[in-house]
């Protein structure tokens, strides 16, 4: 097996549980956050940088290191690790999410789907073998089914069709994976927000034994509460003695909330993505450095940060960076946002250790603003 899942604790008091996930670069403590490097890079952050936060692992894409630079050129540098400089593990997702999402361009057949890229319109083609292959070639730790990813909201009978699909996907991707024992792939629940769908989908998936399971489609623009609904429901019918991922999750609320529900990987553009907008996340909520009201404030981003960026810059000058358009304001407000929720998990980690997780998310929410009706990050 390439990757061994580790529980250490439950948390008495909700339920979530503390873990270590063993694969072939390194032990990723769980629930554990992910930040996203899309082209093989987290957006502005080195590889030294990222251990320098303890990113535990980093996400890559399919999809587009398949257009850019290609796969071969990857397998020919030694994989993904080496042609980063990345030591520590990787998971790859399929490529699935993100050709379902140019859905002007693209059509689903039973082979697969037939897309044009995004960026010269050549035509391409990705199927469940497909998608192996690129993974395969990229040495990921953990590999991701091909899956469609349906909507938010969609019709009963298109998502029970689209699960069905994505589970003869999984299959084929089992039976085209040339790297069972040093690459884990992962099968993906799918069934909208139906929860007699997402038990077929759930159980179809479990009866083809996977070493582990990711919840796809939740996040996708529906209300949090029916988020957190959808993982009740499903997550109890996993395997308590593989590792559980929930796709494209990176609000602290939601990080928590679905660390309460059973939960043990996260993922998410969140961070980076407010980052470049001059959006940080700290302990007393949301703060847009752009604001005229920090232009002479020579205080951290957060006082209760231990982030590089706190520790050695004003929000005056991380103002003035960004409204400068200098690219270091951008390194500074990413490193600070990657910092936090790496911060944030490893206090989740604590309060399951100590059995008191309920308890953390009370006085979290209360101080992030969570409780205001406020928007979640």
């Amino acid at each position: 097996m390439a990757i061994k899942y580790e529980l250490i604790k439950t948390c008495k008091q909700s339920g979530a549980r503390l873990g270590r996930i063993h694969t072939p670069h390194g032990v990723i403590d769980s629930p554990a956050f992910m930040p996203v490097g899309t082209q093989a890079t987290v957006k502005t952050m080195s590889p030294e940088e990222l251990k320098m936060m303890d990113a535990h692992i980093i996400l890559s894409n399919t999809y587009h290191l398949f257009i850019r630079p290609g796969h071969e050129i990857v397998r020919k540098a030694g994989g993904l690790h080496k042609f980063m400089n990345w030591d520590r593990p990787i998971l790859t997702d399929s490529g699935g999410f993100q050709v379902f999402s140019l859905s002007n361009m693209r059509k689903i057949k039973e082979e697969g789907v037939e897309f044009r890229s995004h960026l010269n319109g050549d035509k391409l083609f990705l199927s469940p073998e497909k998608a192996m292959e690129i993974q395969n070639a990229l040495g990921s730790d953990i590999m991701m089914a091909f899956d469609e990813c349906a909507p938010y909201p969609a019709e009963y009978d298109y998502v029970k069709k689209s699960l069905e699909r994505t589970t003869r996907w999984a299959e084929r991707c089992l039976q085209a994976h040339a790297r069972p024992q040093d690459q884990a792939l992962f099968a993906i629940v799918q069934g909208g927000m139906y929860e007699d769908l997402r038990r077929q989908s759930a159980t179809d998936l479990t009866s083809m034994d996977f070493p582990g399971y990711a919840i796809g489609g939740l996040s996708v623009g529906e209300p949090k509460d029916l988020m957190n609904k959808m993982l009740e429901s499903t997550v109890p019918l996993l395997p308590a003695g593989k590792p559980r991922y929930l796709m494209g999750v990176g609000s602290p609320d939601a990080l928590i909330d679905g660390s309460i529900r059973g939960i043990d990987m996260f993922d998410c553009v969140l961070p980076t993505r407010i980052a470049r907008n001059g959006t940080t996340m700290t302990s007393s909520g949301r703060l847009v450095i752009r604001n005229a009201k920090f232009a002479e404030d020579f205080g951290p981003l957060d006082p209760e940060c231990s982030c590089y960026t706190c520790k050695n810059y004003s929000r005056a000058y991380i103002r003035h960076l960004i409204k400068a358009d200098e690219t270091f304001g951008i390194r500074l407000t990413t490193y600070h946002n990657l910092h936090f929720l790496l911060q944030l998990m490893r206090d989740v980690r604590q309060a399951i250790m100590e059995d008191r997780l309920l308890d953390f998310r009370q006085d979290f929410f209360t101080k992030y603003g969570l409780f205001e009706g406020s928007r979640g990050f």
